[in-house]
């Protein structure tokens, strides 16, 4: 058994992954020699050829939603000659425990989840009456039992340069002139996602004092990214849908600035050190802010607010229709000026 050796269970949501980078750099601060293998779907896992302390990553595809309890175990009893020591597993669900378990590791550490009694074996509590944030749940898993909460690393996410100049060539981006980065998406719904008309109000504005402007996004964002382009005459490349998730970390690391909905794509940007103002609707800044002293979260702060719903329950969507574009444009300009301009507007 290697005690130097640990598999981890990551999240199936490009942000949570990116914030389990905190996670891994405390493990491998603690114990520079250990090796950390990695599980995770199609949709997160190239995001870890782009964090050092990840050895190997196994990457397991099965459809969002479905158990496949056998395919979990034949991938945890494969992994079973490698000996492992401990298992983290950063998802709740009992799916996610069965590689780790079937793995053979001796300790299996994670929070209780969905009846996971047997499955993990190092069962961790969040403190009673404290409402953590999603990166600090992770580091709470590389803790030792009853240790206080470590200080928070950020994720730094590793860009490939030349593969981003590369792939900006392509599109006909000019990778040396000044270029705004816009993200206009998020998968969870569109009570998190800002107005197409407000994102096009800044490519204008950005694109007449001589930026290039580029729409960033998966397939999903491509109805957003074509009222974006419309909406702004134009003014912006749309490349939702067009790039890989590594292509768009890369043409992200060569931005000047980015404009995000709280996304899995802000919190790539905020791992990239970016100048970058995040937008908030239904969800809350302070659970999974983006962890980084250049990004500035801006949210009304309604009432209403954070619901934490997909669609808008009470039907106007005003924590975003009413964040005006002037607002944010403030807002970015103070973030790449090095000040800090305040995360709040007045409802």
């Amino acid at each position: 058994m290697s005690a130097s050796r640990a598999l981890i269970i990551g999240p199936a949501w490009v942000g949570d992954m990116v914030m389990a980078h905190s996670l891994f750099q405390l493990l491998k601060t603690r114990d520079p020699e250990r090796t950390l293998d990695l599980i995770a779907p199609p949709a997160t896992a190239p995001l870890a050829s782009r964090m050092p302390e990840i050895t190997e990553t196994i990457v397991l595809s099965i459809p969002h939603g479905r158990l496949a309890f056998r395919k979990r175990l034949t991938l945890g009893r494969r992994l079973r000659q490698r000996g492992y020591a401990q298992a983290y597993v950063l998802p709740r669900s009992f799916k996610s425990a069965l590689p780790a378990w079937a793995s053979g590791a001796v300790r299996r550490t994670g929070y209780l989840g969905e009846a996971r009694f047997g499955l993990i074996n190092d069962i961790r509590r969040e403190p009673p009456g404290v409402k953590l944030k999603t990166v600090e749940r992770f580091l709470l898993l590389g803790a030792a039992p009853g240790e206080d909460l470590p200080p928070v690393p950020p994720p730094r996410l590793t860009a490939d340069r030349e593969a981003g100049r590369l792939c900006a060539e392509r599109f006909g981006i000019d990778a040396a002139a000044p270029a705004l980065a816009l993200c206009p998406g998020a998968e969870y719904g569109p009570a998190k996602r800002w107005p197409a008309r407000h994102f096009a109000t800044l490519a204008r504005t950005y694109r007449k004092r001589g930026w290039q402007v580029v729409l960033l996004g998966g397939p999903r964002d491509r109805e957003i990214g074509d009222a974006i382009r419309t909406l702004s005459e134009d003014a912006c490349t749309d490349l939702t849908g067009r790039t890989t998730l590594l292509e768009a970390l890369d043409l992200m690391a060569l931005a000047a600035a980015v404009v995000s909905n709280d996304s899995g794509l802000m919190h790539v940007a905020a791992s990239l050190h970016k100048p970058l103002a995040a937008v908030f609707g239904s969800s809350d800044p302070h659970h999974t802010p983006p962890l980084d002293d250049r990004a500035i979260p801006i949210s009304l702060g309604l009432p209403c607010s954070p619901c934490f719903a997909r669609t808008c329950p009470l039907g106007h969507l005003r924590c975003l229709e009413n964040l005006a574009p002037e607002r944010v444009i403030e807002t970015l300009e103070a973030t790449m000026d090095g000040s800090r301009a305040t995360a709040r507007s007045d409802p």
